[in-house]
């Protein structure tokens, strides 16, 4: 019994060792910051023609929001208030900008009077004169912007369990930053460009417990568990380079800025559509979302069906189908299907029928891969004879309705499953006539659907939008951008 309970105290511990092995029990000396993914890809862009100088008055806290707390709100902001060093950094990890300071310019004119004054004062042996400093770099581009939302909980859950005192739980919530960031011509002020950036942050925790009796008047409690947050300071930073990232690629593909290389600047913004368009297609909550391209499906279907009459004996037999759908709307389609499919009937043996139905379909969620979809309508259910498979002797009105799922493999090719309950409108199916119920059967199968046809029109044309060549004269719009500043005599 003592080693039972000793199992149980090791197990509780165990959940939690990794965070116990890893435990910060002494003091760690000052490093430098961390460097996330995207400081490696800005670092590791091809090198611009010339850098563009750029100006970062302020990028600030836009949101507003102080840290939650279990009871209220702090006084401490939820985001950082350093946007514009993160900026700035950033930019300066690109090679693609000469950043600025414009952030504190008082201070700047400040110290450069300071300068002139000293200078004037003992020069030329304290006769005093003119000192000319050097000139101030102008930036060709305002870069402004900011956090714009920080939303909390966007997404939590957990899992617990607890059996005799025994039991441990884990729980989790995410919130998310959002970052707009734009590009402003000093000499025109037009915008030349803008890019938004999400990122989620993601806190965890994890807790076992142990709350038993080992002996009379003897209370055994053990607790262990850990929590890892997300910090919000690097999901800004993440999220800024990323910013400055899709600024930099998408002001070379719009000519605003070049590559040294124009090959390597071509296969980066190649590369960076590519991603882009998958980012796309993902929602909010992670999920991959799939474009509604294709308005003609055409499925084949094998599986079972089991016939229910007025026999006791109900066994299972083969079905196969055919079906071909129209797609009106992403959510609703119209299709027309016909089975051949097999009763197995006591006393009458084996017997073939064939069905031809029209069917409604409600597809619940049609930008998943995965989701459900629910069907129904009316139909036709023919007894084929053995001798004459085109002598169609009798024929049962029916109503169908059905539940499936299906998984796309591709844009054009799904996987799904289903099940099926066909009431017929008459009791002489299995010719035996007892009882007031109607005979029925199910269907259960699985297949593949094929999709073709027209493209969805909205999608053509934002692909031809996306993909019709620019003209010079749209080209010749975007105003000139001056790379490096100074003042008109040093350019």
């Amino acid at each position: 019994m003592k080693y039972k309970y000793f199992a149980i105290i090791c197990c509780a511990f165990l959940c939690s060792c990794g965070t116990y092995f890893n435990q910060p029990i002494t003091q760690q000396n000052a490093r430098t910051g961390e460097v996330s993914s995207f400081t490696t890809k800005l670092k590791n862009l091809p090198l611009p023609q010339e850098p563009v100088v750029v100006g970062v008055y302020n990028f600030k806290d836009q949101t507003g929001q102080y840290k939650a707390m279990e009871n209220g709100s702090s006084f401490s902001t939820a985001v950082t208030q350093g946007g514009t060093s993160v900026l700035i950094k950033a930019l300066e990890d690109s090679r693609w900008f000469t950043p600025i300071e414009r952030e504190n310019l008082s201070n700047l004119l400040q110290e450069r009077n300071i300068i002139r004054s000293t200078r004037q004062e003992y020069s030329n042996n304290g006769k005093g004169g003119q000192v000319q400093l050097p000139p101030l770099l102008y930036a060709g581009v305002l870069l402004e912007g900011g956090v714009v939302s920080y939303d909390t909980n966007i997404l939590t859950g957990g899992f617990g369990a607890r059996y005799f005192g025994v039991g441990g739980s884990t729980q989790y919530k995410q919130d998310r930053i959002t970052v707009y960031l734009r590009a402003i011509s000093t000499s025109s002020g037009k915008i030349l460009k803008t890019v938004y950036v999400s990122k989620t942050i993601l806190s965890q925790a994890i807790d076992a417990s142990l709350f038993k009796y080992v002996n009379f008047q003897r209370l055994l409690e053990v607790e262990t568990g850990y929590t890892k947050n997300e910090p919000v300071q690097l999901a800004v930073k993440e999220a800024i380079e990323k910013a400055v990232q899709a600024l930099i690629i998408e002001g070379v593909d719009e000519g605003l800025w070049q590559a040294k290389d124009k090959n390597e600047g071509t296969v980066l913004v190649k590369k960076y559509k590519e991603e882009k368009e998958e980012e796309q297609l993902t929602r909010l909550y992670d999920r991959e979302y799939l474009d509604w391209k294709y308005k003609n499906s055409f499925a084949i279907d094998l599986g079972v069906n089991r016939f229910m009459g007025d026999y006791a004996a109900k066994n299972f037999s083969y079905l196969g189908r055919l079906s071909y759908k129209r797609q009106f709307t992403p959510h609703l389609g119209l299709g027309l299907n016909g089975s051949l499919l097999e009763f197995e009937i006591p006393k009458i043996g084996k017997n073939t029928f064939a069905t031809a139905d029209l069917n409604a379909e409600i597809t619940i969620l049609p930008y998943d891969k995965l989701g459900p979809y629910l069907y129904g309508g009316p139909g036709v259910l023919f007894d084929i004879q053995k001798d004459d498979l085109f002598n169609l002797e009798k024929n049962y009105f029916k109503l169908q309705y059905g539940v499936g799922v299906k998984y796309a493999v591709s844009p054009k090719i799904d996987l799904r499953v289903f099940a099926e309950h066909n009431v017929t409108f008459s009791d002489e199916v299995d010719e035996v006539v007892n009882g007031k119920l109607n005979d029925y059967f199910f269907n259960f199968g699985a297949g593949l659907s094929f999709h073709f046809g027209n493209k969805n029109k909205i999608r053509i044309k934002e692909v031809k939008s996306e993909t019709e060549p620019k003209s010079e004269e749209v080209l010749e719009e975007n105003p000139a951008i001056p790379l490096q500043g100074g003042n008109q005599n040093n350019q």
